[in-house]
């Protein structure tokens, strides 16, 4: 596979173009706005200025990377050549099924249709399509360009073909993949997401408050950040949605949302992407501050 499309210019569609474009490939980047592709374009190039910082690409390998990125807001054009299309719109389930529709429709015949859903069915996004053999999930972590991690999640029609395809190329771009089956969160979200759950109704409940409760998950568990602090990472809106295919996928009340998530999320603070969730962000700035609501 050489030329791939990627379909979304947000955090995780201009991390999977980036190293995609760093490893030799072709890279069309699609989305509706132009302003949000050329957002994403300044974004590709601080994060691979940083890399040449540390030394890990030149500078002459920067441009190359750069130079193999083309942008569209045609997804017809867009993904007319390419041997694999990448999806990485918003996590809304009917968002997903109309871009499959379109990108079946407009891709050769021959091209793996892939998506980077972290917790939606990949059976039911092939369902839609001509290619249900040809679909398949690529979650890449965040952020992308650093992370080892892509879960390969196989649909129910998914081929060996495709799957074998799909876990050689993600070494390719230096990644570790690890094969899943295709059920309500995969691995990474079937464990992780009921822990921030945890964590959220353990604040709501007032067992402890936000910077204590990521203090004992970080000193205790050796984890690299709280999971308070990670779920803004993530976006809370993000985390609700992927609490809800769990809960309506398993149909357990273990996995309901905590209503603190669920309010914060309607209240619009949403984690880092908004300036506050359980912690205040200024941009610019690493420093963050537990949250004014969350302070007693």
């Amino acid at each position: 596979m050489k030329n791939i499309s990627v379909i979304g210019s947000g955090t995780m569609g201009n991390g999977i173009a980036h190293v995609f474009a760093q490893h030799g490939h072709p890279v069309s980047l699609i989305d509706i706005s132009q302003d949000a592709l050329d957002r994403a374009l300044t974004t590709i190039a601080k994060n691979m200025d940083r890399q040449v910082g540390k030394g890990i690409i030149t500078e002459e390998e920067k441009n190359q990377s750069l130079a193999r990125i083309s942008t569209f807001t045609d997804i017809a054009e867009g993904v007319k050549s390419a041997d694999l299309v990448v999806e990485a719109a918003t996590e809304n389930m009917n968002i997903k099924l109309d871009l499959f529709r379109k990108i079946d429709e407009f891709s050769p015949s021959s091209a793996i249709l892939a998506t980077n859903t972290s917790s939606i069915s990949i059976t039911k996004i092939a369902a839609v399509t001509k290619r249900p053999n040809q679909v398949i999930g690529m979650h890449f972590m965040n952020p992308v360009p650093v992370m080892k991690l892509v879960e390969v999640i196989r649909g129910y029609s998914t081929s060996d073909e495709v799957t074998a395809e799909i876990m050689t190329l993600s070494q390719n771009l230096g990644k570790e993949p690890v094969e899943v089956n295709d059920y309500p969160g995969f691995v990474a979200n079937r464990i992780l997401m009921p822990m921030i759950n945890e964590a959220i109704y353990t604040l709501f409940e007032g067992v402890a408050g936000v910077s204590e409760i990521d203090t004992v998950m970080k000193l205790g568990m050796a984890h690299p950040m709280g999971p308070l602090q990670l779920a803004d990472f993530i976006g809370l809106d993000v985390c609700l949605s992927i609490l809800k295919v769990l809960h309506d996928g398993f149909g357990n009340p273990k996995y309901a949302p905590c209503p603190l998530l669920v309010n914060m999320v309607e209240a619009g603070f949403k984690g880092v992407k908004t300036g506050e969730g359980f912690y205040q962000y200024t941009k610019g700035s690493k420093d963050i501050v537990v949250a004014p609501r969350f302070t007693k």
